[in-house]
């Protein structure tokens, strides 16, 4: 018997979410403590806010955003050329059947939502939203 999802299709499951978390808090662990051998890694504090699984759980990639945006790209670089030495880290820590490869992107949330609120206090958008809300004396 199939199962039920479709009104969930593309949403992640439990499992993905539970794992992307336990992988998030490992490195976060591994972060805070600095003890990095990249120099570009050197120094730079990082947040990694959401790590996504693949549902095959064979692949994760970590959100990260150094401490006030600086040096995005060099950071997201180096980490990537480190992913080797942090997925045996994780997997020293964490007990899985299979340790995910790890692959690292810059978290560009925050700047999509301030994109999206100077979007909408442009005038000709404040208009479009006024005439919507039944304000519209055209008739």
């Amino acid at each position: 018997m199939a199962k039920a999802r479709d009104e969930f299709a593309g949403q992640p499951s439990q499992r993905q979410l539970r794992v992307g978390e336990l992988v998030r808090k490992e490195l976060s662990d591994i972060f805070s403590r600095g003890q990095l051998s990249d120099p570009d890694l050197d120094g730079v504090i990082l947040t990694v806010p959401e790590v996504r699984m693949t549902p095959d759980l064979r692949w994760a990639t970590a959100l990260v955003m150094p401490l006030g945006g600086a040096n995005t790209d060099n950071v997201v670089k180096a980490l990537n050329r480190s992913a080797k030495y942090f997925r045996g880290q994780i997997s020293r820590r964490l007990t899985l059947k299979y340790m995910p490869d790890l692959r690292f992107v810059a978290d560009t949330r925050f700047d999509d939502d301030d994109r999206i609120s100077r979007l909408l206090q442009d005038p000709l958008v404040k208009r479009d939203l006024d005439n919507e809300d039944g304000s519209d004396t055209d008739d």
